[in-house]
């Protein structure tokens, strides 16, 4: 990488500065390797670039096109992520850290192009919910939905994960509907635009659905409006200086932030040295404080320890940390590299003195580290720094040292630990490495009203478990209070956040209408054509089969006891179902309702229906007597096409009434049924 300006990628095309730039540094070597700066850039043409180019393309595809697009962008940066490795480098990290860092980004896209196309219609709307009656007759109802707004989500991020931070916003968003405009932090902004260099070449993305800011945001925020969205990463100083700008208090516009975070994690008082719970804890603590040099936003950084076990967890975690060789990414045996920045080191060493004076260093010097394969004078070098401290002290619950630094606090009873917790005032994650399960409970329910994420470790889950510092895309990422009091991920939730919901009131065919799935009330459409005989593309909303009845009879209960095994007194017993005071007398069992109704309603014969994979939502509403005449009436609820697939799903409204029209079942049938054949 050359010393010129790094380029924005705003408007179709790329910018460079109209001016030189403040410098960028390896973070290694000291060497300047970059400018950056965003003079020029029009940003109120680029939040109109958004809305008005990308924004529509994206609303014009269904959430599995959408879903698609993200698995091909997945694949194409799989192919070239040594290209993002190399210049991983120069932020500090080893390759380790670089596969944390490139690798989980690109897993992020891959798990919302899965969940897209596993969780979310192959439609634009998502509906939230069930439908909710407003009269008695059934002519007035509602249905809360989810719509894409027509906004910008804009993006800040931080520079300890200079590509998974872009990514693991970018891609609900895009899920969503909604455009991004990526502005990362300074100090490791080169890798980003790497990143964004790539995924422009890819020609995956529809254009205006992705821009790049390098340098300052300018008047950019003057310029948002209700319909947009603010999404950052950083301090909680600058996290509440963006929050309060006029135009996001004045058009309200939504803002999520993931601030500081004094992460804990707890060791239980059964874990002794020698069980593996505390061998879990010491190198989970270790591991904690290395990866990416502790420069994450979920590392340890308060280790509650009980009171007697202080000793034994220091010298464990220092004996550990004495054989992490620091040095230059790429180097045999370096096991952690510098941190982003020289300004970094610096702002970690102020941290680590004031929490010095809360207690004391067991561990490292922050002033002194040995490096291998670079100068320790011009990389940001720093050793792993080991603390304890009182844990009464205000500044093991204010400080966070965003570095290889964490703090050992002890506790001497549950109640105690809970409100030395609470002090932290916020956090992303915690952890509890525990066999007790009571003990997990006590301490799990008292701490989570201050964390978006816990994990209880222990042997039983460690071999699978994914780590205390690793958020997941089917987790919420976020954390109250000090943390920022946003929250991202979460699988489809991230998706939804980036949405805007409302509740349509109207009658039962005009919603159908509307949300593409049949409401009860709505019109159905009995054909002469079984629905079973039609092919996908066939296949109507409302398309209906009435079929029975079929008498219940008393032989039918008993043949179904004796071939299940279900002799539920209920069913067979006469004078113990009499005193039942919800049936009085013997009833037929709901799965031979149930199954009764499949008989009815199946076209037996080879058919587009390929296969019945699911049944959703199954109530018994009444109970079934002998003699009891029933009728089922199915009707084609929802048709989900799979753009890579010869079939689709089709779910189906099932509802099992007996002579006098009370329903007696009501469930979801779901099939997979064939598309027509091709030519």
């Amino acid at each position: 990488m050359t010393d010129a300006p790094l380029r924005s990628y705003v408007q179709g095309g790329w910018h460079a500065p109209t001016d030189e730039g403040r410098p960028l540094y390896d973070a290694v070597s000291g060497d300047e390797i970059a400018r950056i700066s965003s003079t020029g850039v029009d940003f109120a043409g680029v939040l109109d670039h958004g809305r008005r180019v990308g924004g529509p393309a994206l609303r014009q595809l269904t959430f599995h096109q959408r879903a698609g697009l993200l698995k091909a962008l997945a694949g194409y940066l799989r192919e070239h992520r040594d290209e993002l490795y190399a210049v991983s480098a120069q932020t500090g990290a080893t390759l380790g850290d670089s596969k944390f860092d490139v690798d989980g980004g690109i897993g992020t896209l891959l798990a919302y192009a899965s969940k897209g196309r596993r969780e979310l219609p192959n439609d634009t709307l998502y509906i939230d919910g069930d439908l909710e009656p407003l009269s008695r007759g059934g002519s007035f109802v509602a249905q809360h939905v989810f719509t894409s707004p027509p906004g910008v989500a804009v993006q800040v991020n931080a520079f300890n994960f200079p590509v998974w931070g872009p990514l693991e916003k970018f891609a609900p968003a895009f899920l969503a509907g909604v455009p991004s405009v990526v502005k990362p932090a300074s100090p490791t902004a080169f890798l980003t635009a790497k990143l964004v260099e790539l995924v422009v070449a890819s020609g995956v993305l529809p254009e205006g659905t992705l821009q790049f800011v390098a340098g300052g945001l300018g008047d950019l925020f003057d310029h948002l409006t209700e319909q947009d969205m603010v999404s950052f990463t950083g301090s909680a100083a600058t996290a509440a200086k963006l929050r309060a700008h006029p135009t996001v208090v004045r058009r309200a516009v939504r803002f999520s932030a993931e601030a500081d975070s004094l992460n804990l994690s707890v060791l239980g008082p059964d874990a002794a040295p020698g069980t593996d719970e505390f061998g879990l804890y010491v190198d989970q603590l270790v591991t904690e404080m290395t990866t990416k040099a502790g420069q994450k936003c979920t590392a340890i950084r308060r280790a509650f320890v009980p009171a007697e076990r202080v000793d034994a967890v220091v010298e464990a975690v220092a004996a550990k940390l004495a054989k992490v060789v620091i040095g230059a990414p790429g180097t045999d045996g370096v096991r952690m590299g510098a941190l982003a920045s020289l300004e970094q080191r610096e702002e970690v060493r102020r941290s680590v003195k004031a929490l010095a004076g809360a207690g004391r260093i067991v561990f490292g010097d922050p002033d002194k580290v040995d490096v291998l394969g670079a100068d320790p004078r011009r990389g940001a070098f720093l050793s792993p720094v080991l603390l304890t401290a009182d844990p009464e002290r205000a500044e093991p619950h204010e400080v966070e040292a965003f570095g290889p630094v964490a703090t050992v606090l002890p506790y001497t009873s549950t109640e105690q630990l809970i409100d030395y917790a609470a002090r932290g005032l916020g956090s992303l994650v915690g952890s509890v490495v525990t066999a007790d399960a009571d003990f997990a409970r006590q301490v799990v329910l008292g701490v989570a009203p201050w964390h978006g994420r816990l994990l209880v470790l222990n042997a039983r889950d460690a071999r699978e478990s994914t780590g205390h510092g690793s958020p997941l895309p089917a987790l919420v990422h976020g954390g109250p209070g000090r943390a920022g009091g946003g929250e991202e991920l979460g699988g489809i939730r991230g998706v939804l956040h980036h949405m805007r919901r409302t509740a349509v009131q109207a009658d039962p065919d005009t919603l159908t209408a509307i949300t593409g799935r049949w409401v009860t009330g709505s019109a159905r459409n009995v054909t002469d054509v079984h629905p079973f005989r039609k092919h996908l593309e066939e296949l109507r909303i409302g398309d209906t089969i009435v079929a029975g009845p079929r008498t219940v009879t008393q032989e039918d209960v008993e043949h179904f006891a004796e071939f299940t095994g279900d002799t539920f007194y209920a069913h067979m017993d006469a004078e113990a179902a009499a005193a039942n005071p919800f049936f009085g007398e013997r009833v037929a069992h709901g799965y031979l309702v149930v199954s009764l109704a499949a008989g009815l309603f199946v076209d037996p014969d080879p058919g587009p229906v390929l296969a019945n994979f699911g049944v959703d939502s199954l109530r018994f509403l009444a109970p079934t007597k002998f003699g009891d005449e029933l009728t089922v009436t199915l009707t084609a609820k929802q048709i989900t096409p799979r753009d890579t697939a010869a079939y689709g799903e089709v779910r189906w409204d099932a509802d099992v009434t007996r002579g006098d029209g009370e329903s007696v079942a009501r469930y979801d049938v779901l099939t997979l049924v064939a598309k027509l054949p091709a030519g």
